[in-house]
């Protein structure tokens, strides 16, 4: 349990943690934790002992995590980019006794005041903070009996697709891929791990504070992920391991290079999300490992890439997990290449990635029982994810099932128009979107980012899509937005349902195909008036809600 490993450093002063010019021993540590148990024991009422922590990676952080595997309080994370209505809507949803901030979030907590009192919020670089806690410094270890089953915390979904739900973390869902994380690693005292991604998400706490827990490493924490302090943060911290989420190797690939880069005490970086053309970039650059795979928060199930893996794989797919036709329920067809490595058969193929086997490690939504039941249709985790599956076992992510594109009354997947568009030198980032197109379906958008010192030509653009022997006869974007960064949640997601919201009508360049092989032209705004008029004339004027 993770409380027994905490205390069993009460004594330790082994280094274990360092944010900005500040270093605490494990003993330091875990009399912090000990001292702000007993500070929510102190405070607990009647009901669901919850804790809101909207902090960003702050020693405070950590320590509250600590104070919870000791007293039996259940973390609620709450995401700082929430705002009014919808910050309050997930205080309100888990049930938060109190909430702990700080300054610089407090107005964020407006529209609180009907659930938690204002006397029952405290922000932790207040005066008041330090002195709540000199009260409880020196207390005794709480005794209180927790079972690994037992609820230690609440962990919000990204968003990208809906109102982010509440996930169900017990203790054993926290330290088993802890567990994982530092025989997969390696890891040892000696080894320090950097967390920079946010605490309060799943990722952060599963594969960087728990780890550390689990093995007696020491971490470093930053406040909020920097890619142009990563690589100066690992220097100065001596960290030899991180993990991540989502962009944040092609983030940090986007800044200058260095002639020394690959002179750093960093031996390893474990993630998901990213693209084989980052991760392979990165090892080189830097001079070390990466580990991407596959995992959520609800942790259904997880696929870790194989020496052997295809490049574009994630890798082999676990037993018990299977993609199931979207439309049959049946398995979905073996994927099938032509000789460019073109899939033939996409609409057969590519499925829903399910765990067939049951809940795997879901643990349900706190408080939304119809998402957790439609998530457990049949009795098998459905992971709102699509993939294909290759003759050897392999699996390729497709996207997300919101992510499926109906063009020309064919079935597209996002993910492998990305994968393509990726290899165009110019272009940095990528991310491929539906819209609705006047007669039926949907039309391909696709937003970028240029690469450093690069700008966007649409005529060498279509000559570059031509050349790709792979494409898609309908995966060439009708529309094409030019973003100086993409819309991203704290935990690197690309907000996908925002862009396609706001379609054409931005800010930013958007280049459109009017017809069927036509060349990019700007889109003006009497364009957009004119496919929005067509669409209401058709009467797919709803779609513009």
């Amino acid at each position: 349990m993770l409380g027994g490993l905490i205390t069993s450093r009460l004594d330790d002063g082994r280094p274990c943690l360092v944010f900005e010019d500040r270093s605490w021993t494990w003993s330091q540590y875990a009399h912090g934790c000990v001292d702000r148990a007993n500070f929510l024991l102190e405070r607990r009422v009647e009901g669901p002992f919850h804790i809101g922590v909207l902090l960003d990676n702050v020693p405070d952080f950590a320590m509250l995590l600590g104070a919870a595997a000791l007293s039996g309080a259940v973390i609620v994370g709450l995401n700082p980019t929430r705002r009014g209505p919808e910050l309050a809507r997930d205080v309100a949803k888990t049930d938060c006794q109190l909430i702990i901030t700080e300054q610089h979030h407090r107005n964020l907590l407006s529209q609180v005041g009907d659930t938690v009192a204002d006397e029952r919020v405290f922000d932790v670089d207040a005066p008041a903070w330090a002195a709540q806690l000199a009260r409880h410094s020196g207390g005794t270890v709480p005794q209180v009996d927790l079972a690994p089953e037992d609820l230690f915390m609440l962990i919000f979904t990204s968003g990208t697709s809906g109102d982010p739900k509440a996930v169900r973390c017990s203790h054993a869902k926290i330290t088993t891929p802890g567990s994982a994380v530092v025989g997969h690693l390696s890891l040892t005292p000696e080894d320090r791990g950097y967390l920079s991604m946010p605490l309060f998400h799943s990722a952060c706490v599963m594969a960087g504070w728990s780890p550390t827990i689990v093995s007696g490493a020491s971490m470093a924490l930053r406040r909020t992920f920097s890619a142009t302090a990563f690589l100066d943060d690992v220097r100065r911290f001596h960290c030899t391991w991180f993990h991540y989420v989502g962009k944040p190797l092609a983030y940090v690939l986007a800044t200058p290079e260095r002639p020394d880069d690959a002179d750093n005490p960093l031996r390893i970086a474990m993630g998901n999300e990213s693209t084989h053309y980052d991760v392979a970039r990165f090892a080189a650059r830097f001079d070390l490992t990466v580990l991407d795979g596959y995992g959520a928060t609800e942790a259904g199930f997880n696929i870790l890439r194989t020496p052997d893996t295809p490049p574009n794989a994630m890798g082999p797919l676990p037993e018990g997990v299977a993609v199931l036709h979207q439309e049959t329920g049946a398995p979905a067809a073996t994927a099938r290449f032509d000789a460019a490595g073109r899939l033939c058969n996409g609409p057969e193929a590519i499925g829903e990635m399910v765990n067939t086997q049951g809940a795997g490690g879901f643990q349900g939504y706190y408080g939304d029982e119809d998402a957790e039941r439609q998530r457990m249709q049949g009795g098998m985790y459905r992971s709102g994810d699509l993939a294909y599956v290759d003759e050897q076992g392999f699996a390729y992510f497709a996207g997300r099932t919101s992510d499926w594109l109906r063009v020309d009354g064919e079935n597209l997947a996002t993910a492998p128009i990305e994968r393509l568009i990726l290899r165009h030198g110019g272009i940095e980032q990528v991310t491929v979107y539906g819209v609705p197109n006047p007669d039926s379906g949907d039309d391909v958008m696709a937003a970028v980012v240029c690469a450093r010192g690069s700008s966007f030509d649409p005529e060498e653009f279509l000559t570059f899509l031509g050349a790709q022997p792979d494409l898609g006869t309908k995966w060439t974007p009708r529309y094409v937005r030019v973003m100086a960064a993409l819309p991203l949640t704290r935990t690197n997601k690309v907000l996908k349902r925002v862009l396609a919201q706001q379609r054409w009508r931005t800010g930013d360049p958007v280049w459109w195909s009017p017809g069927r092989g036509e060349p990019y032209r700007p889109m003006v705004d009497a364009d957009a008036d004119g496919v929005e008029g067509l669409l209401i004339e058709r009467g797919r004027g709803a779609l513009l809600a």
